[in-house]
């Protein structure tokens, strides 16, 4: 990274629309999925409208942003805390391999770390994704613990 500072905030209304943007490039790239922008935008301001959905985490370097990813809330009978998902992780091309993603992580785990009613942090990967699946594991995550099944009758 040069020498400016990489700034972490919690996002904004006024970030839809570059969130939203984030998101549809990241289908493309990691997935070959072509969002509809709109559908998108709509989706990204459903979490500002309605914050106990989760949260997005934001990275910006002299006020632009370069990278955003979601936080999801899960309720854990099990653990009886709230455990944090990590969705859609973006890093704009030019700002990876700068351990932005890295600040990103350890940020949120100082705060599950601090706050008694969270209880972890999950996320979920692509299989097609290994470069994801590379940093994931050397920030000290594991993958042997559970699979992932889905149904999505809209991707049908």
């Amino acid at each position: 990274m040069e020498e400016s500072e990489l700034i972490l905030r919690q996002g904004e209304r006024k970030d839809i629309v570059q969130i939203a943007n984030f998101q549809v490039e990241m289908a493309l790239e990691t997935e070959n999925m072509v969002l509809s922008p709109m559908d998108v935008r709509k989706g990204v301001g459903k979490f500002f409208d309605e914050p106990q959905l989760g949260f997005y985490l934001v990275a910006e370097i002299d006020s632009t942003m370069v990278a955003c990813l979601l936080v999801q809330n899960e309720w854990s009978d099990w653990r009886n805390r709230m455990v944090w998902w990590i969705h859609s992780v973006y890093v704009h091309p030019d700002y990876r391999e700068q351990g932005i993603f890295r600040k990103m992580y350890a940020h949120l785990k100082k705060q599950v770390k601090h706050r008694e009613d969270l209880g972890g942090l999950r996320l979920f990967v692509d299989r097609s994704n290994l470069r994801a699946q590379a940093v994931y594991r050397s920030i000290g995550m594991q993958n042997d613990h559970y699979l992932l099944y889905e149904w999505m009758p809209y991707d049908e």
